[in-house]
């Protein structure tokens, strides 16, 4: 995503509908942080859901299909006129696609009162309207090399429907949940690869001379191919040796990777160092998942996974969020100190999750990493919520 002024110009209505990552950012963090905060008293059963999911299919859905999708929509909705040279989507157009976003939470939620199968059609129609707006533009544009973009939804659509088709059917072994998590992994290190290296270089350009990250080249590519074959093994056969084996060899891809990308240069800059230390859960884990399967009685598989989850996603996404914010807003692009603490307490969650999951003071660190986890998407709330709402480039 560039963080040049979107080309919004011709719409006068309201600021948070101007641009796609506007609404979705905003409403992602809220919902990222409101769906920790119930999952605590509901795991303590001091809360009741009136959802047909059960209480850890409900945290993991909302997450995974809830929050991701929300900030991958405001991500493409805002690269896409970047990369096609035509208009954002806006207005009743945007408007209507968040809508439908808030209709899917709404379903899940309540879908105790609903049919699971209304509810799950009600979810998974916003990934299809999302990859439809998405094709739309990029053919309209002529910018038919980004379309391979949309097998990641569409992965994700059928990561989505197979978790519902589980769930009603009390089927099936968390295929569907590890083919979501794939799925966005798969998006970061595309995606990653590319603006990790590219924000980093732009930084250390306007500074002084030194090593530059490398460009993405074929070496990136055969490095996610690795990946992709790992995580294929890990959704087919989550507890095989091989899975474990492949694991490692990707784990040991992906911090190449991340060491072409001249991190420790940006020392100086959490905006831009943020961005690699987001990364840098990607290849831990893949190796905290092979001890996982290795070793299950050291560390299980579910506590290795918020490396990814905790780790990975959540900090890259609000990496994403803030960066693109403050830069369509007209802001200087480096991290001030509100900035800075939402970045601290995503780290501390994640931090405190991974040290519960080898059964050390559990409890209390999961307290301590859900209330990090909140404090962390409640901060972009407060912190850029009034830049989203009302501010124009």
């Amino acid at each position: 995503m560039t963080t040049s002024a979107e080309p919004a110009h011709a719409y006068a209505g309201p600021a948070i509908l101007s641009v796609g990552f506007r609404p979705f950012f905003l409403g992602g963090a809220l919902w990222a942080a409101l769906v920790v905060a119930i999952w605590l008293p509901v795991l303590s059963g001091t809360l009741t859901l009136p959802s047909a999911f059960t209480p850890f299919e409900w945290h993991v859905h909302e997450l995974i299909w809830g929050y991701i999708p929300a900030i991958i929509a405001g991500f493409l909705l805002t690269a896409v006129p970047n990369w096609t040279g035509r208009a954002p989507i806006a207005g009743r157009s945007l408007l209507l696609l968040f809508l439908v976003w808030v209709l899917g939470r709404a379903a899940v939620f309540f879908s105790l009162w609903l049919s699971p199968e209304l509810a799950a059609a009600a979810d998974l129609f916003f990934l299809i309207a999302l990859g439809a707006t998405v094709a739309r533009e990029l053919i309209a544009g002529d910018n038919r090399r980004n379309l391979k973009l949309l097998a990641v939804i569409g992965l994700l659509l059928a990561g989505n429907g197979l978790f519902h088709w589980q769930a009603i059917t009390q089927t099936g072994n968390g295929e569907g949940t590890r083919l979501g998590i794939a799925a966005v992994l798969v998006l970061i290190m595309l995606i990653g690869g590319r603006i990790i290296p590219s924000f980093t270089r732009n930084w250390l350009a306007a500074r002084d001379k030194g090593r530059l990250p490398a460009n993405f080249d074929r070496m990136d590519a055969a490095l996610i191919a690795i990946s992709a074959v790992a995580l294929v093994a890990w959704i087919a056969v989550p507890e095989h040796k091989a899975t474990a084996f492949l694991f490692v060899i990707a784990g040991c891809a992906n911090l190449v990777r991340l060491g072409r990308w001249a991190g420790e240069r940006t020392l100086s800059e959490p905006l831009v160092l943020i961005l690699h230390f987001a990364f840098a859960f990607v290849p831990l884990g893949f190796l905290l998942m092979a001890l996982a399967i290795q070793w299950p009685g050291v560390l299980l598989q579910s506590g290795a996974v918020h490396a990814w989850t905790s780790g990975a996603i959540a900090l890259i996404t609000l990496a994403v969020m803030t960066r693109a914010s403050l830069g369509h807003v007209g802001r200087p692009l480096t991290a001030t100190w509100p900035v800075q603490l939402i970045y601290a307490a995503a780290l501390l969650a994640v931090g405190a999750r991974l040290v519960a999951a080898f059964d050390i003071l559990r409890e209390p660190l999961l307290q301590l990493s859900a209330a990090a986890w909140v404090a962390a998407f409640l901060g972009f709330v407060v912190v850029f919520g009034p830049l989203l709402i009302t501010q124009r480039s």
